[in-house]
């Protein structure tokens, strides 16, 4: 069994983060989605008045892969604290729906399925949709 601790992200942590957003979104076949650089995130999540406070989980395996080990389900737990110990009255998670795992892992920690209960969509403006808006 592996030992893990989780932590908030220190700005050194930075080419960890970004290597573990690529590695996501090659999962979820989304790598040309992926906009963001080591400099950007450094200064979006580390400036003065930051955009993004993110978790980082610090694994020491014994041995084997760290998949099954409860990782995820102990970040979920810690982003539950802290937006708590924040006055955060609820939290939102957005998963692909083929990634049956990681909706049966939410669920089964007391998570509502917003598309199945309400019908809710998830939307998204690109940039040059942005740009067209704002008239640049």
């Amino acid at each position: 069994m592996a030992s893990t601790r989780i932590r908030e992200a220190r700005e050194r942590d930075c080419a960890d983060i970004l290597r573990m957003i690529r590695e996501l979104a090659k999962y979820e076949q989304l790598s040309h989605q992926v906009k963001i650089s080591e400099e950007v995130l450094r200064a979006d999540g580390f400036g003065e008045n930051p955009f993004f406070h993110c978790l980082v989980a610090e694994v020491v395996p014994e041995s084997g892969e760290l998949q099954g080990q409860g990782i995820g389900t102990k970040i979920i737990k810690k982003v539950a604290e802290v937006a708590l110990q924040k006055g955060c009255s609820q939290f939102r998670l957005a998963v692909l729906d083929w990634n049956k795992k990681a909706m049966d892992l939410y669920k089964s920690l007391g998570a509502q399925d917003l598309t199945e209960a309400e019908g809710w969509r998830s939307f998204r403006f690109e940039e040059e949709a942005m740009k067209e808006m704002a008239g640049c």
